[in-house]
């Protein structure tokens, strides 16, 4: 597997990593892994990624956990939610910050003045 920058489990109850869900950032995908008996694993290239929105309850802020909603252009992976997220928004902004970084590498202009 290439260089991982960022990994968790998906957080359930009080803040507990106790699930079989798992979140891999790498350089230029975030990869889901989910199952136990029967494995799925999803993976989204960053410079797909569109939009990002952080979502706590107050039961969640006393955990310091919550869902990072995420939109893309994949065709398989169009809108998206990583549940159970510790420092969500710490966690939104290394995702924002890697996938400006990879659309910079491919050359993807973003901002639509610059077109």
């Amino acid at each position: 597997m290439s260089n991982i920058i960022w990994k968790d489990r998906k957080r359930t109850i009080f803040g507990l990593p106790i699930s079989f869900t798992k979140y891999i950032l790498i350089e230029e995908k975030l990869v889901i892994d989910t199952g136990f008996f029967s494995k799925t694993q999803e993976e989204v290239r960053l410079y797909r990624m569109t939009d990002f929105s952080v979502r706590q309850s107050l039961f969640d802020r006393f955990f310091n956990v919550g869902k990072i909603n995420i939109s893309s252009s994949d065709n398989t992976q169009g809108e998206f939610t990583l549940m159970g997220v510790k420092k969500p928004y710490v966690v939104k902004e290394i995702l924002s910050d890697y996938v400006e970084k990879e659309r910079e590498k491919k050359g993807i202009v973003t901002n639509e003045f610059l077109k």
